[in-house]
């Protein structure tokens, strides 16, 4: 007797793995905690007194320094975040270049990487997960470096993300309060991934405007740091969740308190290299909330022209996932700081500002 072959199930919205960002309230490094309340939470943590720590959080920086010997220092950062595409490959290798990036921005060389990784795995299996780890772990061998051990937990949210080691001379530290009146600003990655990933995020956009910004993401400050360190930059920093204003803020900051004088900067906005689109996107609406909140803190420190709309004013403060180095370089060497991150091909090689004398620390004035 022939036995009916019975028709298959319907799937059920259930059944269907949901994309990554449709887990995650915030993308990618747009899910920092303001700078604002940031700085609250921080205000009653004391300053480290032990003589090793050369660079600790009191300044702002990318990553904290150990001193060893007279000879060896460690540097140590950890970043984690939600996810800031749906391609799970793609996540791990964008979050472990974030990562890096801290260590590259203080002119050191990677060690050792330990992963952190929160997951549903109720919703999305083991799968994915498998291929962020993998992804993490390509980014990791491009460096030089392998991931050797990490913690996980189950979360509601996906996030995941690496604690990186590396080693520097104490004598050769790249820290963000070195800045100088005179020296240029060099940029080394276009900016406007938050906005972007918002506007795939959000479907107005689809994933193919995502493609340039991914091989930013995705490529490692190495290089952009090689020719920092050649150069003897004066000072550096990523850019990553505060957006260039918050970031160079920092820099001006702490750099004023080293110098004993008041620093700020002076800006172009012609002159910062920008992802397609990203400009029409803001006009439409499309902003991440991280980059408001960047916005909100940094402008009573800056003095934008007038012809600068808001829009302008929200991009030069977009919250950045794995976003170039921004390098603070004396006038004299700035050629060959260039000519150096054109051979070796960085995103981009922008000068889009200079360091000057302030009325008051942290003072960014933008032109158009």
């Amino acid at each position: 007797m022939n036995v009916a072959t019975p028709p298959p199930k319907p799937t059920s919205p259930e059944s269907t793995p949901p994309r990554l960002t449709e887990l995650a309230r915030f993308a990618g490094c747009a899910a920092k905690i303001s700078q604002s309340d940031l700085h609250a939470a921080l205000s009653g943590l004391p300053v480290a007194s032990d003589p090793r720590v050369l660079v600790g959080h009191d300044t702002s920086d990318d990553a904290a320094v150990i001193r060893l010997r007279d000879d060896l220092a460690l540097v140590e950062t950890v970043d984690i975040f939600p996810p800031i595409v749906d391609d799970p490959f793609d996540y791990g290798r964008i979050a472990a270049a974030n990562a890096l990036s801290d260590i590259y921005a203080m002119g050191a060389t990677p060690l050792n990487a330990l992963s952190f990784v929160a997951w549903p795995v109720d919703r999305l299996g083991t799968a994915p997960l498998r291929q962020v780890l993998d992804g993490a772990a390509a980014i990791c061998a491009e460096a030089g470096i392998a991931i050797s051990g990490g913690h996980s937990i189950v979360d509601e949210e996906p996030k995941f993300g690496l604690f990186v080691t590396g080693t520097i001379h104490p004598d050769r530290i790249v820290s963000n309060a070195g800045a100088r009146p005179g020296d240029a600003l060099v940029l080394t990655k276009p900016i406007g991934t938050g906005v972007l990933t918002t506007a795939v995020k959000r479907n107005a956009a689809p994933e193919s405007v995502l493609q340039a910004a991914i091989r930013s993401m995705t490529t490692l400050n190495r290089h952009a740091a090689e020719a920092m360190v050649a150069a003897r930059a004066t000072a550096g920093t990523d850019i990553t969740g505060f957006g260039l204003l918050g970031h160079l803020g920092n820099m001006l900051r702490a750099s004023s308190v080293a110098a004993g004088q008041p620093i700020g900067a002076r800006l172009s906005y012609a002159a910062v290299p920008i992802f397609d689109k990203v400009e029409a996107f803001l006009e439409a609406g499309l902003c991440p909330g991280g980059t408001k909140r960047n916005l909100d803190y940094a402008a009573p420190n800056a003095r934008f022209a007038k012809n600068l709309a808001e829009p302008q004013r929200l991009l030069l403060a977009d919250a950045q996932t794995s976003g170039g180095l921004l390098i603070a370089v004396p006038q004299d060497r700035l050629a060959g700081l260039l000519a150096d991150l054109k051979k070796r091909g960085t995103p981009a090689a922008a000068v889009i500002g200079s360091i000057v004398a302030a009325d008051a620390a942290g003072v960014i004035e933008v032109t158009a």
